[in-house]
């Protein structure tokens, strides 16, 4: 019950902090872009506490206890695809979003291209974002029933609850300072456990020496020489890992949108970067405990209990309780970043798109408020039917990757592609990617990820429909 205590207390801390920060929220573009006036400093704590969420810390280490070492490439492929965002696409898309007002990928994708372009893609992603709340919610499920012995529905109900209520009353002005502190406390919480569990084994590096000496002599875990290899699970999960993660860290509205928040472009690209390279830096350390827990727990059934298990099995009460709040702190903040996207999508792109183009701005605050409180209460139901966090996040990193890539990097870097090429490419890309995913059961054609298929395949379409339409008016309009 220790454990619970503190998890109720945080979770208590988190949901003042925002009421107190709620007060700054006058406008819906404080709640949506922050008033644009976010540093690099803020634009770094926001996005690395939504991006240390379920996927990189319950998932991870889970994905660790399994594969080793090589589980690396979870986070790090996460954090390749930032550093593009840092210095590619992120500062290129401030810039016509600051110029043009635009406080969300809908607007921009309308802004490019047109209003159909920006509904199908908001469609679309409007499921999938529910998956990805949803793997938050399985990872608060999974720490509160390590913790207390709650169930999962309950557990991802508290959870939903939880993360709703502080991100209804701040939005994005809010949470981002919020996110500062959660990113303090969980990379510092990882950090510490990390060195302490080595050190519990003689130190750092003579603690890394036994951790190998116990996986090569033990029988538990076979070939254990790809278990310690950063390539032990083959080019082709490399790759995989590569097409999933990679391009959605460049496209993800969510990540996008906060971007927008920066105060000017400089902003932007140290604050992106600095998230990506912590991120890279970070990527070992669920591997490593993934690692540490297999030797102490191998018989473990259920992967991503691994982390909850170590800290709760292995660690002094206060430090276990330190790190669960971590944990708890990484699963709310990216719980509040998909809320975000998921209130924001549904507030400008559907409710003001297709219901009332005349809102104004304070029924847009209070659509979006309302919206996260449903997303919230669908999420927690979701989370109690799908299995698992990693299964939960690679839907929606798929769906997003396939539908948005094309289009969103198009519009950016070329005036040639028009809305009916960019349309042809999302639907064939998403169509193309699932109907694979389902016929080769995720494992791809020819060793080669179905989401490469995909987006080649939509690259195609969109290269034909734009030439061959070129090609036509440029007819018609001779003599």
């Amino acid at each position: 019950m220790t454990y619970l205590f503190i998890l109720i207390t945080y979770a208590l801390v988190m949901i003042l902090l925002g009421a107190f920060l709620s007060r700054r929220v006058k406008q819906s573009s404080d709640f949506f872009v922050a008033g644009r006036q976010l540093s690099a400093g803020l634009i770094f704590g926001t996005l690395i506490a939504a991006n240390i969420g379920a996927g990189s810390t319950v998932g991870a280490t889970g994905l660790g206890f399994r594969d080793g070492l090589s589980a690396w490439w979870w986070v790090g492929s996460a954090g390749l695809g930032s550093l593009i965002l840092a210095f590619a696409v992120g500062p290129r898309i401030w810039r016509v979003a600051k110029e043009h007002d635009l406080m969300t990928v809908g607007d921009y994708l309308e802004h490019r291209y047109d209003k159909r372009v920006r509904r199908l893609v908001a469609v679309l992603l409007w499921g999938g974002a529910l998956a990805i709340l949803a793997g938050q919610l399985i990872a608060i499920a999974l720490i509160l029933n390590v913790a207390a012995g709650i169930s999962k529905p309950i557990g991802a109900a508290i959870g939903a609850t939880v993360a709703t209520l502080y991100f209804v009353f701040g939005g994005l002005l809010g949470t981002a300072r919020v996110n500062a502190f959660q990113a303090v406390v969980k990379l510092g919480g990882f950090i510490f456990v990390l060195f302490y569990l080595l050190n519990q084994m003689g130190g750092p590096l003579a603690g890394w020496t036994a951790l190998q000496m116990q996986i090569e002599l033990g029988d538990a875990i076979p070939n254990s020489d790809k278990y310690l290899s950063f390539t032990g699970i083959g080019a082709g999960g490399v790759l995989k890992y590569l097409a999933l993660l990679l391009p959605a860290f460049i496209i993800s509205p969510g990540l996008l949108q906060k971007a927008f928040a920066a105060r000017d472009e400089s902003a932007v690209r140290r604050g992106v970067a600095l998230n990506a390279v912590t991120l890279l830096a970070y990527a070992i350390i669920p591997a490593l405990l993934g690692i540490i827990a297999h030797v102490q727990f191998p018989a473990l059934e259920n992967r991503e209990l691994a982390l909850p298990t170590l800290l709760t099995e292995s660690l002094p009460l206060w430090l276990g309780g330190l790190l669960l709040g971590a944990i708890f702190s990484a699963e709310l903040s990216a719980s509040d970043a998909v809320l975000f996207m998921l209130s924001t999508s549904l507030t400008k792109d559907l409710y003001q798109g297709f219901f009332n183009p005349a809102a104004t701005d304070r029924q847009l605050l209070q659509v979006a408020r309302i919206a996260a409180i449903v997303c919230g209460l669908l999420g927690a139901l979701l989370a109690a039917w799908l299995p698992g966090v990693v299964t939960a996040l690679t839907i929606f990193y798929t769906l997003m990757s396939a539908a948005l890539l094309l289009p969103l990097l198009a519009g950016l870097y070329t005036r040639r592609v028009n809305a009916n090429a960019a349309l042809a490419a999302m639907i064939v890309s998403v169509a193309v990617t699932f109907t694979l995913e389902k016929y080769t059961a995720g494992k791809g054609w020819y060793g080669v990820p179905s989401l490469l298929w995909g987006t080649t395949t939509g690259l195609l379409v969109l290269i034909i429909i734009t030439y061959t339409t070129r090609a036509r008016s440029v007819s018609v309009a001779r003599p």
